[in-house]
């Protein structure tokens, strides 16, 4: 489904020159859950925004179902974000005046299928994360794991390729974490394909694949019960509880 190579990332900031992803080689088939870990600067985030097309490589290329990405105009790219990707950010991102149902309906609006048919998936995608109930009120009046839960099916609306997560979780208590990571796990046992940048083990091992970035390069790729750095955070979290 993704296909990586020699994917470079180059910023100039005054004369200093930054190598955000120095050549990324990286495969992602269908039905993969995998999280991507490095510390601050590893260029995870950077990966992902290309990964979600909202930025371009400065070379390489980035094949999306078969599609060569890096050779799209700026309105092909907008649709492949809008129908092809699906968003979870750490912070919500949902419109304050709109109601659950509204926000939801949001990427439809703008797909190439049109307008039709959308409050109706709109609301079957609430029911199917747990919010059928809440589909009238607005973000001000629902809780951070309601809210997450509204992004979450605002992004599952258009049936993307891939669910692209950025610490989704960040901005939850531990019980409502666990939640939302619960409903990822039903997500990928349905057959959704997920991707979520994290710095926490605890998010990290719900996955099946783990990607450990240092400098701009994939430094490690390993099945999560193989990732010796992994195995050794959530024991000291253990240790610590």
């Amino acid at each position: 489904m993704i296909r990586l190579r020699g994917l470079t990332k180059v910023y100039r900031v005054g004369v200093e020159v930054i190598h955000a992803l120095a050549g990324v080689d990286l495969d992602v088939c269908a039905n993969e859950y995998v999280a991507v870990m490095g510390s601050s600067g590893s260029g995870k985030s950077t990966l992902m925004n290309i990964l979600g097309c909202l930025d371009r490589p400065s070379d390489g290329s980035y094949e999306l179902d078969g599609r060569n990405t890096t050779r799209l105009g700026a309105a092909a790219l907008a649709q492949v974000r809008n129908e092809r990707i699906g968003f979870v950010f750490q912070s919500f991102e949902l419109l304050p005046r709109l109601s659950a149902l509204q926000n939801v309906e949001l990427p439809m609006i703008y797909a190439a299928r049109g307008w039709w048919g959308r409050r109706k998936r709109a609301r079957e995608v609430l029911g199917r994360v747990g919010l059928g109930d809440r589909v009238r009120h607005r973000p001000n009046q629902l809780s951070g794991g309601q809210k997450q839960r509204v992004a979450i099916a605002r992004a599952l609306i258009n049936q993307p390729s891939i669910l692209l997560a950025d610490e989704p979780t960040g901005n939850l208590d531990s019980k409502t974490s666990e939640e939302i990571l619960a409903l990822f796990g039903e997500l990928h046992a349905e057959g959704q394909t997920i991707i979520v940048v994290t710095h926490e083990a605890a998010v990290a091992v719900r996955a099946r694949r783990v990607i450990r970035m240092l400098d701009g390069k994939i430094v490690s790729d390993l099945p999560v019960n193989a990732d010796p750095g992994l195995q050794r955070e959530l024991q000291a979290l253990r240790e610590a509880a």
